[in-house]
């Protein structure tokens, strides 16, 4: 790789015009000694744990869990909030042989992570005092495990058997600020509890969220009298250092190159201190990942400064995410390339760089369209802030935003919670089996738009999943609802039997829950294309799917096969591990484990009965439309069926919104079988046969 020029620009408000000054470079000179390391490494781990800010507030944290039923803690990433309290919790009696205490995460990389940390301070096994509990992943003792780290959804479940949570003492729901749907859902679930348990303790902790919305939210007090409150807020003050902040002089056409520009500067110019990059998912990640490890192999030995580059992502196995924790040698300097998982979720030491492309993905469902979409948009200014932050925990950082200040002005203040930005059908799904009658009336923190509710019911509907009493169908919706899928998936696998293809629905539902099982690097496009093609069928992506599945099983999920072959060894591993399990509930439930062999009919009507609502017709221009509400869709141009011939019908998984909105993981039908297996969604006839059949039920 050629040495890269440096493109974007930079200046700090309050800095000298930068159009007007030639920016100064400062190199790091070999005679400085800048080491980064932890200042505290020498010390006890007891002696590190005091050296945290919440250290201070122990005793009054203790005093405010034992007054007031719910206690909301703000205090920035890195105060200890999330491995301390639980211990002073712990040490104070909180837990013991009957009682564990609960810390819910949204994110299952910060349940293990902390999980691993804890238990490393208290000096025990990971799974013995200390366990977690996450989607597909477990290590606790039922007996002995006191603190469970554990993924809001995971405790979600458990009030499927245990509706008042009575083995837990106190609930932790920490990273709040995030608002997921799940996290939305426990809260408004624990505000019911509550009501029946006085003995549980609540706490809310979070680094940015709006504490005295929580507090409102939770507070039975009618009273003026601040002494009759049931709940209350607690800060934390930071020992952050400053942060530099530098923004882009001009808006930056492509921020995936000049995020890569941008480490290679700091890495040339600035002193000692590991970066943490921002992008919004793991194509950027990995696309910026491969240039770095190329710059490094060509810049070689002849450096005072090694890089080692690293990934972080969701998807990422746990043993993987696990390497950004790892220190490095004072030669070395580590450089996290991560989506927005490192915001707040979890601690990366030794961060004294950040590098902020300022977007986001996050899913949003368009009522009018009924399509929810994957779509990339600006983070909101707490984002950037927590952003920022991140390279002022060992000393004074800098963080270079990929954007002029002008935007961050212009950006909106908070995030807009996900369940008032999706679509709602696995909400309403878990609601109704928790024995909510009206999940319009349920106390949410905050209220998702009635529309969306309503599509989703129809949805939920359609899938047989409720009955037109708005209930739960026995046994098909009851059983969906214990599948860690979304609905469609549930369906798709409690049905398959019907279609004589369940062992192939099984492999296609646990690959669909990785990211990419196929890999292409830069400089070999064309030969994992090629690649490809060994496996690509015309029936789309899904069947592609499972001819990759078996080649790796026949191959004895062979590495060097896997390589030769440009696919995504670690993935395929995982989805073999969540394949098992659910096959373990497909068992549980008495569904017949039956293959269809070659028979891909069956196996593409099995995907139509679940998918249908992502049914699409190719139009004339060349485009497809959904056939609910004529949107706009294109294929993506990873399928197998992005081609010259394009097929006429399809059902997808997801849509994703770039420059125009693509359909991902697609499936070819025939339109015959949308008004057979869905005929509470399909009609089949012209325009005005339809609006005849349906003038006789109004």
């Amino acid at each position: 790789m050629a040495t890269t020029t440096f493109k974007p620009k930079f200046w700090r408000p309050g800095d000298e015009d930068p159009r007007s000054v030639l920016q100064e470079e400062r190199v790091y000179e070999s005679g400085e000694q800048y080491a980064v390391y932890n200042p505290y490494l020498s010390m006890t781990i007891q002696q590190q744990r005091q050296k945290l800010p919440v250290f201070a507030l122990r005793t009054h944290i203790l005093y405010l869990v034992e007054t007031y039923p719910v206690v909301v803690i703000v205090g920035h990433t890195g105060c200890g909030k999330s491995t301390q309290v639980p211990q002073y919790l712990l040490e104070a009696g909180w837990a013991g042989q009957r009682y564990k205490i609960a810390v819910c995460q949204p994110r299952r990389v910060a349940a293990v992570t902390l999980a691993k940390r804890v238990s490393e301070e208290r000096g025990t096994m990971l799974g013995d005092e200390i366990g977690f509990h996450v989607r597909f992943d477990q290590c606790y003792d039922a007996e002995t495990t006191s603190i469970i780290f554990l993924t809001d959804g995971m405790l979600i479940r458990e009030i499927f058997s245990d509706p008042l949570l009575t083995k837990y003492s106190v609930i932790m729901v920490d990273e709040a600020h995030e608002r997921t749907q799940h996290t939305d859902i426990l809260i408004g679930l624990l505000k019911k509890i509550l009501a029946r348990r006085k003995d549980l303790r609540v706490i809310i902790a979070s680094a940015t969220l709006d504490a005295a919305e929580v507090k409102n939210f939770f507070n039975t007090n009618l009273t003026d009298n601040p002494k009759l409150d049931t709940a209350t807020i607690l800060s934390i003050e930071g020992r952050g250092y400053p942060v530099d902040i530098h923004y882009a002089i001009d808006p930056l056409p492509n921020y995936v190159q000049a995020t890569v520009e941008t480490i290679l500067k700091i890495h040339h110019n600035e002193v000692p201190g590991d970066i943490l990059a921002f992008l919004t998912g793991q194509d950027e990640v990995e696309t910026v990942v491969r240039q770095l490890i190329q710059e490094a192999r060509r810049l070689g030995q002849d450096v005072k400064m090694k890089m080692k580059v690293l990934r972080m992502y969701g998807s990422l196995p746990a043993s993987e995410q696990l390497k950004v924790f790892d220190r490095t040698a004072k030669t070395t300097r580590k450089i996290v390339v991560a989506t927005n998982i490192a915001e707040t979720s979890v601690t990366i030491h030794g961060i004294v760089f950040v590098v902020d492309c300022g977007f986001v993905k996050m899913r949003a469902y368009n009522a009018e369209t009924g399509v929810e979409s994957l779509i990339t948009v600006p983070i909101s200014q707490a984002s950037a802030d927590q952003r920022a932050g991140r390279a002022g925990r060992v000393r004074h950082g800098k963080t270079f935003r990929l954007y002029p200040e002008s935007e961050y002005n212009k950006l909106s203040a908070a995030t807009v919670p996900e369940i008032q930005r999706s679509e709602l059908s696995p909400v309403i799904l878990q609601l109704k089996a928790l024995g909510v009658k009206n999940v319009l009336r349920f106390s949410f923190l905050s209220a998702p738009p009635a529309i969306n509710m309503l599509h989703s019911f129809e949805l939920l509907f359609a899938l047989s999943a409720l009955d037109e009493d708005g209930d739960l169908t026995t046994p098909l919706g009851m059983n969906m609802v214990e599948f860690p899928l979304s609905p469609m998936f549930a369906k798709m696998l409690l049905t398959a039997a019907d279609f004589e293809c369940t062992e192939e629905a099984l492999t296609i539902a646990s690959l669909m829950q990785i990211e990419n099982v196929f890999v292409s690097p830069g400089n070999e496009k064309k030969a994992a294309e090629r690649a490809k093609t060994k496996f690509s069928v015309h029936e789309g992506d899904h069947i592609t799917m499972v001819n990759v599945y078996n080649a790796f099983l026949e191959h004895n999920k062979s590495s060097q096969w896997c390589a030769e072959n440009y696919l995504n060894l670690k993935g395929l591993n995982r989805a073999c591990n969540i394949r098992d399990q659910l096959k373990q509930m497909l068992r549980k439930f008495k569904v017949q484990l039956v293959s269809c062999g070659n028979n891909t009919e069956s196996l593409q009507r099995c995907i139509t009965a679940a998918f249908f609502a992502n049914a699409a017709r190719l139009h004339y221009d060349g485009t497809y439309r959904t056939i609910r509400n004529n949107h706009c869709l294109h294929i993506h141009p990873t399928s197998v069926l992005y081609t010259d011939t394009p097929p006429k019908w399809v059902v997808f998984n997801e849509v994703i919104q770039t420059n125009k909105d693509y359909m991902r993981d697609i499936t070819t039908i025939q339109p015959g079988w949308l008004c057979e297996l869905a005929p509470q969604f399909f009609q089949f006839g012209t325009e005005s046969e339809i609006a005849k059949k349906r003038a006789k039920f109004t």
